[in-house]
């Protein structure tokens, strides 16, 4: 992993909780077993980055060193224009029609160059302001740094209690969702339900909630939550095994989901799609966010992810669409000059 500069002092901050005094970095998941608390940043590809800091504290987040100087709104370029992401939403639709895939996620990458040492606490500070969420993190590490307002969580963990809340559903307003959103969200829960099942308890698995609106700033979400009692023996290698990518922001069933995203998406979704969060290994407490909704720098690059779930009932334009309406408001926070689309 490339080195920052020596730019900015590597930290992570959740919720109110402050991490610094990095000890060791490792791609070794069983490490989040072990002891010690853990910042946790899991690429969409597979590798999981785990970061072990020693002072971890109640305070805010780190004061930003300037203020956020991000790209023109201009300068974003998209991975898929809206031809291209259209035709890919028509494929996953030939594939749904050919038995291969009940639902597929399809998403775009964003990118833009940073012309300054853009502080990655500056851009945290604004969306924290202007986005607030409650999965919002930022880690800073050597050749990367990541600003997530993600509004779903992947995993918690409390002692064995494992639980997920999947989003699959999205509109401006609760009568934007349509019968399509909810088919796609139970569909969801019924591949977290046998994700998680691989590792629990027989018997444990259970949906305390189904398919509940709830509101996020621009927009609303459908979201369910999925709980387990994980098997013992059973640790973070097993769960990742078991669950990782979600299956919100891949597809049911997700080999096949995974083989079509794989064919149609032509950037490397990075953390977008994948996991950031914390592990305390001491108390065994864990929470950790689907990477969605989430800024990562690198290399003087930052880029930002967005997506739909593609069904049969899928509209082409309207899929586009819902890809803009995620994306419009951060970006819109993350970029200087020019603020209209």
């Amino acid at each position: 992993m490339p080195d920052n500069g020596g730019v900015y002092e590597s930290f992570a901050y959740f919720g109110g909780i402050l991490a610094t005094c990095l000890r060791d970095i490792t791609t070794d998941v069983s490490a989040l077993d072990s002891a010690g608390w853990w910042a946790v940043v899991a690429d969409y590809g597979g590798e999981v980055i785990c970061a072990r800091f020693d002072e971890v504290r109640p305070a805010p987040l780190p004061r930003p060193t300037g203020p956020w100087r991000g790209p023109r709104r201009s300068a974003w370029r998209s991975s898929l224009d809206q031809s291209a992401y259209e035709q890919g939403v028509q494929r996953i639709r030939d594939y749904i029609e050919r038995g291969e895939v009940y639902q597929a996620n399809l998403c775009r990458v964003l990118s833009a160059p940073l012309t300054e040492r853009a502080d990655p606490a500056a851009l945290a500070v604004r969306l924290a302001e202007g986005n607030p969420a409650p999965y919002a993190a930022t880690v800073v590490l050597p050749g990367l740094s990541v600003v997530s307002a993600s509004p779903e969580l992947y995993l918690s963990r409390e002692g064995d209690v494992i639980e997920s809340r999947p989003i699959k559903g999205t509109g401006v307003v609760k009568d934007d969702l349509l019968e399509k959103d909810y088919a796609e969200n139970v569909m969801i829960v019924d591949l977290v339900r046998n994700d998680l099942g691989r590792v629990a308890e027989i018997g444990s698995v259970s949906v305390p909630a189904l398919c509940e609106v709830e509101e996020h700033p621009g927009l609303v979400h459908l979201v369910s939550t999925v709980r387990a009692r994980l098997a013992e023996g059973r640790g973070w290698a097993d769960l990742f095994a078991a669950s990782f990518p979600p299956g919100s922001v891949t597809g049911a069933p997700k080999s096949s989901a995974l083989r079509i995203i794989a064919e149609l998406e032509p950037d490397a979704r990075g953390p977008y799609c994948g996991a950031v969060g914390w592990v305390d290994a001491d108390r065994r407490r864990a929470s950790l966010a689907v990477g969605i909704r989430t800024f990562w720098i690198t290399e003087g690059t930052v880029r930002f992810g967005t997506g739909a779930g593609i069904t049969w009932g899928s509209d082409p334009r309207r899929e586009w669409l819902e890809t803009e309406l995620k994306a419009n408001r951060l970006i819109s926070l993350a970029s200087s000059g020019e603020e209209t689309p």
